[in-house]
């Protein structure tokens, strides 16, 4: 299958096993209680970009039935044996593309997206095809962060030049990595109606919250895709980035250091 993708458009973080762990400790209860409370078992659901199947499968508990869609083979056969351990059987999951979507008009009650669109280098696309796809009166649901709204104590100079270079290779590979302040505007561009928008934050304040994401970044700042997307856009040397990482482990250990961000969230209708 040949994924059609604006030119230039890349997955900033890849597939580094650090990344897809902690990508597997998402749950519904957590990325998609904004949408929860509208659920029902008649929905019928897409998970866009569904990742490790965490999230889906928390969405097949309260719905009739989910599909989950994502651009790697390898996620989506890892999301298939998630749900196969957790005995859910009204989750199936395919490859393929959010600008693409393999199912024909008016198909699913429910569109929902976890942190995708700030990767796409057209969102607003990405959304009409989303819209095409749900019923009338179809509800979309989409949440990303805002990297823009990241604070974090003790400062850490090199943590701020991080932040810089995270937005200097997001833009580099076609996405935006202050999504979350454009989502409601992009949601009205691609024809929705009806917006409700929430915001919530991410906080990480106790040794074990600091673990999972500067443990995390420390990693990866130095050994994924992220890393080798800095390298060659220019933006960043090896020891530069050896510099980060242990920026990111001095966090990490610092029984005072506070991170956090804010999310956005919408909720809209297909008239």
């Amino acid at each position: 299958m040949t994924i059609r993708r604006p030119a230039g458009e890349r997955y900033t973080h890849g597939y580094h096993k650090a990344i897809v762990g902690s990508y597997s400790q998402r749950t519904a209860e957590e990325c998609a209680a904004f949408l929860l409370p509208r659920l029902s078992s008649a929905t019928f659901l897409l998970d866009l970009g569904s990742g490790p199947g965490t999230i889906t499968a928390g969405l097949a508990r309260r719905v009739g039935q989910v599909i989950g869609l994502d651009i790697s083979a390898g996620m989506v056969e890892s999301a298939r044996r998630h749900v196969a351990r957790e005995g859910i059987n009204n989750a199936s999951f395919r490859t393929g593309s959010a600008y693409d979507l393999p199912w024909d008009d008016n198909h699913f009650d429910v569109v929902y997206a976890h942190q995708i669109l700030q990767h796409l280098a057209d969102p607003v696309r990405a959304l009409r095809e989303a819209g095409r796809v749900l019923k009338p009166g179809g509800l979309l649901a989409v949440r990303d962060a805002d990297y823009g709204t990241m604070v974090h104590g003790p400062t850490e100079p090199a943590l701020h030049r991080w932040r810089r270079l995270y937005h200097q290779v997001t833009a580099a590979n076609g996405g935006e990595a202050d999504a979350g302040r454009f989502l409601l505007s992009w949601v009205l561009e691609a024809g929705f109606v009806d917006p409700a928008v929430t915001t919530r934050t991410t906080t990480y304040a106790t040794p074990e919250e600091r673990v999972a994401w500067g443990g995390l970044w420390a990693v990866r700042v130095i050994d994924s895709d992220f890393a080798d997307h800095a390298i060659r856009g220019g933006f960043v040397t090896r020891e530069e980035l050896a510099e980060i990482s242990e920026a990111f482990r001095r966090w990490t250990d610092r029984p005072d250091g506070f991170w956090a961000f804010l999310h956005a969230e919408v909720l809209a209708v297909r008239p």
